[in-house]
């Protein structure tokens, strides 16, 4: 299925400008249908003459017109002489006489969608008569409501630029309340479930004739914070939306402003109970903290503990006991690492790139102590990596990279360890390599505390395998092959 875009860019010469108007209209445009009880078609004019269907909406208030997808599809000859009025008069057409679709009949309307003066395209609203009877109050207010905004798109002055972007949970719909406004803020109509909203928050009886701003100032508690758009969107005034929270009970409002021709005329404001929600965000940002703080203090711990080891070892007389308490205080800095990186993110997954940048040049430093000049390099790019595998993966390339600069670089005068990643999907694909010495014969690959480590983690903790080989042109190079799985969210 070909999106909005596509179909803009195979049948019509659209400037930029005029592309993004229809995509702000498309992306507000249910609002409109819900309240119409109509289905929406935006026809776009074809340069060989014609209209195409780019974008549909099917009122979720009523029943649907179209119950197969028409995106895509030609105007029909009934259709086309309306639309081609809409975009030559730049005025709302209205048909006379309901059109039959099979065995109900359907009310039509083409509106212009103008832009900067120009029609650019046609909105086809068509409302199903199948099921016509005498309308509600609330269905009254609704139309009223819808021809008020395709009056505006007919004019250039629907959708706002200003409008609210991006995802809030939480957004109120047409059916979750709604309130109308005068062009003083006054409420003009308020349906059951906008009553219902407002009576959770305190409010008794009708809000009809009062003025919505000062009913809100009431209720807002002195100690709560409040968001500085309210009072423009409690009056109509702003396209935004805001929260209203009183008594444990938290609304979300979002407001339409209704103009003619520049004038504001009222305002259409939606509404919806979204204390449940917020409650559940607060849980979730609470529990985000605490285990950004439990990885904040576990650091600090890791980090007491390997300058614990530190002061030990300067404290040592034996050679091999320093040595080994040494190596015991750069494991634990690299695990500290991990946690460190792991307190400033917002999940529980690590940019393993920055952390292997820092945790490799530490490990060659401490490795060669300053005796022979190393270098580490590392190619490609790890990506997220679950914390789980964050901390075994690692503890293994700072063995290896000890390893290379300890036994291979040591031996030969200095040199380079690179470190080439392959990722794909949870597949991870590592290469230690070094231009040493390479792997002392007497001892082989397997010897020592750290390999033995190494194939430890690899095995047992990452899944994965280890194998040991000669580089091409002298050294030797480590290939680790493993799928970087978080075991605790699989269970």
């Amino acid at each position: 299925m070909s999106t909005l875009g596509d179909l803009i860019v195979r049948h019509g010469a659209l400037p930029p400008r005029d592309v993004e108007w229809l995509h702000l209209l498309v992306g507000d445009w249910q609002l409109i249908a819900d309240l119409a009880f109509a289905d929406l078609v935006l026809w776009l004019p074809t340069a060989a003459g014609g209209f195409v269907a780019v974008a549909q909406a099917r009122p979720s208030t009523g029943a649907t017109v179209h119950y197969d997808d028409v995106v895509g599809s030609m105007a029909p000859e009934g259709l086309r002489p309306q639309l081609e009025r809409a975009i030559a008069d730049v005025a709302i057409q209205r048909s006379r006489e309901p059109r039959w679709f099979g065995t109900y009949a359907v009310r039509e309307e083409a509106v212009p969608v103008v832009h900067e003066g120009r029609a650019i395209a046609v909105v086809a609203r068509q409302t199903n008569l199948g099921g016509v009877r005498t309308p509600s109050r609330l269905e009254l207010n609704y139309v009223e409501a819808a021809d008020d905004l395709l009056g505006m798109v007919s004019r250039g002055e629907f959708p706002s630029p200003d409008s609210a972007t991006g995802p809030r949970r939480g957004a109120p719909r047409v059916g979750d309340g709604l309130i109308r406004l005068n062009s003083e803020g006054e409420v003009l109509y308020a349906s059951p479930n906008a009553l219902s909203c407002f009576h959770r928050l305190g409010v008794l009886g009708s809000l009809v004739g009062q003025s919505l701003a000062q009913v809100t100032t009431a209720l807002l508690e002195d100690h709560s914070a409040v968001d500085e758009s309210l009072p423009l969107v409690v009056m109509g005034r702003a396209p935004w939306r805001t929260d209203i929270e009183a008594r444990g009970v938290c609304i979300s409002l979002r407001a339409v402003p209704l103009v003619e021709r520049g004038q504001r005329i009222g305002a259409v404001l939606l509404c919806r109970d979204v204390s449940e929600l917020r409650r559940r965000e607060r849980e979730l940002l609470s529990k985000e903290a605490t285990i950004r703080e439990i990885h904040h203090r576990v650091k600090n711990n890791l980090q007491t503990v390997a300058a614990l080891l530190r002061l030990q070892a300067r404290r040592m007389q034996s050679p091999e006991a320093r040595a080994a308490l040494e190596e015991a205080m750069r494991r634990v800095s690299t695990i500290a690492l991990v946690h460190e990186t792991l307190s400033q993110a917002l999940d529980e997954a690590v940019d393993f790139d920055e952390l292997v940048d820092r945790s490799l040049r530490l490990a060659a430093d401490v490795a060669s102590a300053g005796q022979v000049p190393v270098r580490t390099v590392r190619t490609g790019t790890f990506g997220m990596v679950p914390a789980e595998g964050a901390t075994a993966l690692a503890l293994v390339l700072t063995e290896l990279v000890t390893n290379a600069v300890e036994h291979g670089l040591a031996r030969s005068g200095g040199g380079t360890v690179e470190v080439i990643a392959e990722r794909s999907g949870a597949h991870l694909r590592t290469v230690v390599s070094d231009d040493g010495a390479g792997v002392d014969p007497e001892h082989g690959p397997m010897s020592g505390l750290g390999t033995q480590i190494v194939e430890t983690l690899v095995r047992h903790e990452l899944r994965g395998s280890i194998e040991w080989s000669p580089r091409p042109g002298g050294g030797t190079q480590v290939i680790l092959d493993m799928e970087l799985r978080d075991r605790r969210r699989e269970a």
